[in-house]
């Protein structure tokens, strides 16, 4: 089995610590060592895991072969242009195809945290087992702590057990949903927290791929059959621009019907905003949480990222202020998922060395 690491996210939700040529993924946001570095850490313990792959953008893949360790540079897999998780997987898996099409591949985001790691290892070797012996499209789906606004849900059908129920049928993927959403899919016992996770063997995917985008396997099937040959970076950059952006869930997991999911008792976060980074922190017991300097008066549930600046607040609650050398975040923490649109118009402005 082998290891796919997608490492080509910009992390706009993590502005202004988060930028273009250091995103989310190769911060230490959590400890001493990149997002990044403690994925392929992660896999790396994995006894039945041989290799290691990365795929990621051309922006970052030499700072990427530079600074991290236990990935060879011939196996980080650069893409011309982001085109979505789907085309993203389906180049790593024409790569791996050359080698042994019936390679089994998990496909892991570089920037999650996940704790537990036997119950990350068994899970991962349910999804291996399902791809072996029964060609299966795995999905990891994480059992859920709480009502969470911010991921995605895949609601498993407990009439299709798998390996001893252990993995189930999918019944459908859902979006993230409303607060009363959240509560019923927790309440009703049957929906899980969609990891981006996923296992399967590489000719399955590409098959999927084949049968649910069509369009899509024309363009990355001339790519595959240069893959190894002179031919193959030219050929890759001329079929590329053809390619649409599609995600996997869109383009083959909802259509798929070779899909289960893996129920994962590992505790994750997908740490893809502020709000998920407060909630992993440990706070001070007026639910504040401050790194760096920082200082509190009459407030509560607040988010304090100072870098090398004295921040203080006073009178106000539940806001996150992240402090960077060049800019100031202050935001009410119910809205940290509309950081976004401060990095569109900061795009719009031509504020390029803010981005």
């Amino acid at each position: 089995m082998v290891s796919v690491i997608m490492a080509g996210g910009r992390g706009t939700r993590f502005w202004p610590l988060s930028r273009r040529d250091r995103p989310k993924q190769m911060l230490n946001i959590v400890g001493e060592q990149s997002m990044l570095q403690m994925t392929v850490d992660r896999l790396r313990k994995l006894r039945f895991m041989e290799e290691i792959y990365i795929i990621v953008g051309r922006d970052l893949a030499e700072k990427i072969s530079n600074e991290i360790n236990g990935v060879p540079k011939h196996n980080i897999i650069v893409e011309p242009s982001r085109k979505n998780t789907a085309l993203s997987i389906a180049l790593v898996a024409l790569h791996l195809r050359q080698k042994n099409p019936d390679t089994v591949m998990g496909i892991f985001p570089a920037d999650h945290l996940v704790v537990g790691h036997r119950a990350f290892s068994s899970a991962i070797s349910a999804g291996r087992k399902l791809a072996e012996s029964d060609d299966m499209l795995s999905t990891l789906g994480v059992v859920p702590s709480s009502a969470h606004t911010g991921y995605g849900y895949i609601q498993f059908d407990k009439k299709k057990p798998l390996l001893e129920k252990r993995a189930f049928g999918v019944k459908t993927f859902a979006e993230k949903p409303t607060a009363a959403a959240a509560k019923r899919f927790i309440a009703s016992g049957d929906f899980l927290w969609n990891s981006g996770m996923f296992v399967w063997k590489t000719k399955t995917y590409l098959e999927a791929m084949e049968l649910h985008m069509p369009i899509h396997w024309e363009i990355m099937s001339k790519i595959g059959d240069d893959v190894g040959t002179r031919r193959y970076k030219t050929t890759l950059e001329a079929e590329w621009d053809n390619l649409t952006p599609e995600s996997i869930d869109y383009g083959i997991l909802e259509h798929a019907k070779n899909i289960c999911v893996v129920q994962s008792e590992f505790k994750w976060s997908d740490l893809g905003s502020w709000n998920a980074y407060y909630d992993i922190m440990t706070k001070k017991e007026d639910g504040n949480v401050i790194k760096g300097e920082g200082i509190v008066i009459d407030g509560s549930g607040n988010l304090i990222h100072s870098n090398g600046k004295l921040t203080t607040v006073l009178g106000l609650s539940d806001i996150a202020v992240i402090n960077t050398e060049d800019a100031i975040l202050v935001i009410p923490q119910q809205r940290v998922e509309e950081i976004r649109e401060i990095v569109s118009q900061l795009e719009e402005k031509g504020k390029e060395n803010l981005l």
